[in-house]
């Protein structure tokens, strides 16, 4: 694979733990507390826990972990000939998920080799509609939702859905719609599933590039946004979210301080303000890692969901390279998330005949008894 892809890869799965892990623990501080507790300028360094000494992640990187599982073990049935979708075997992945936090399982599960990673068995505030979604032991969909919820806990896992695929393996259209599709599993409002949308082609055009408008981040929105509009503008509503991401582009420019503007924008408790500040942090700070997650964090809402998807964005358009160390020196399972990015940069191009890129890529992605 081409070097800056690979790169590329990594800095979106590293980045968007890198973003969770600083706003976890200020998740639910208003932003005059933070401002208490860190400085006028609240948290700019990620804040260890004291028993261990990590900058711990949230369900948020879990589930996201979680999502690439899933669409490796998709892949590697494909390679197979067993037939089957993505959505259903990303759903089995997160029953592997509401294993480490419950003890249970829902429909299905048992195929991530993630559930051998016995940190992962942490709760970190899982979602209280991700869990009874799953909980509820059949998949939601588009057609067919589980919930009206339009929390982020559909936005906040959608990256590795943008990583895997290149647009010439799969037409972006359809990659954006398991995007969506992806977060509706549990999460059956329109406004909660489609910036999953929006999320993946971002993150796809941040990897591989083929944006038709032009080579800024600023461009990769817009055809984002077209390409969500194509297929879910007649939603009732799309216009909502249509509003706030050009609100999120024009604060992007203005003079206004940072919490001012993503305050305006709201908590980000739900996935159309998750998204939209997003946007604006890394709009705002397209060349600066270290300062688009800060900014990100830095308000009173949902500050680990909204650093992660920023890091996420960002990490795919500058990639690893260009996130500080100091982001990753404690970072909680820093070598398992970049095992999982360079197992989905092996998965991106198929080998000649078909099969998996070694033996131990398919075994580590084969159904578990």
């Amino acid at each position: 694979m081409d070097p800056r892809k690979r790169d590329k890869i990594q800095g979106c799965l590293l980045g968007g733990a890198v973003g969770d892990a600083l706003g976890y623990p200020v998740e639910f501080l208003s932003w005059p507390s933070i401002q208490a507790r860190y400085g006028p300028e609240g948290i700019r360094e990620h804040d260890p826990d004291m028993e261990t000494g990590l900058a711990l992640i949230s369900d948020d990187t879990q589930m996201t972990l979680f999502t690439a599982n899933g669409l490796l073990y998709r892949e590697a049935q494909a390679r197979r000939g067993i037939a089957g979708t993505i959505r259903d075997d990303v759903f089995a992945a997160y029953q592997d998920w509401l294993l480490t936090q419950t003890g249970r399982y829902g429909e299905k599960g048992r195929l991530s080799w993630l559930l051998d990673i016995p940190d992962l068995y942490a709760r970190r505030a899982p979602g209280n509609t991700c869990l009874s979604a799953l909980y509820a032991g059949r998949r939601g969909s588009i057609g067919h939702p589980v919930n009206d919820s339009k929390g982020c806990g559909g936005v906040m896992r959608a990256a590795p859905m943008g990583l895997l695929f290149s647009p010439d393996r799969l037409p972006r259209e359809e990659m954006d719609r398991e995007g969506a599709e992806i977060a509706a599993i549990t999460h059956g409002h329109s406004l909660g599933y489609i910036p999953a949308a929006v999320l993946t082609h971002m993150v796809n055009v941040a990897v591989y590039g083929g944006c038709p408008r032009g080579d800024a981040l600023a461009d990769a929105v817009e055809d984002a946004m077209d390409a969500a509009a194509a297929l879910f503008g007649r939603d009732a509503h799309w216009q909502e979210l249509r509003r706030l991401v050009d609100q999120a582009e024009a604060m992007a420019a203005n003079g206004s301080s940072d919490p001012d503007n993503i305050h305006a924008l709201g908590g980000g408790w739900v996935a159309e303000e998750t998204l939209a500040i997003a946007i604006y942090c890394a709009l705002r700070y397209s060349d600066d890692f270290s300062k688009g997650v800060a900014a990100s964090v830095n308000h009173s809402g949902d500050s680990d969901s909204t650093g992660a998807v920023t890091g996420n964005i960002l990490g795919a358009w500058l990639g690893q390279s260009a996130i500080e160390e100091k982001w990753t020196r404690t970072l909680e399972l820093k070598k398992v998330i970049l095992e999982m990015a360079d197992n989905l940069c092996d998965a991106c191009t198929p080998s000649g005949d078909g099969s998996a890129p070694s033996p131990q890529w398919e075994k580590k992605y084969s159904f578990r008894a």
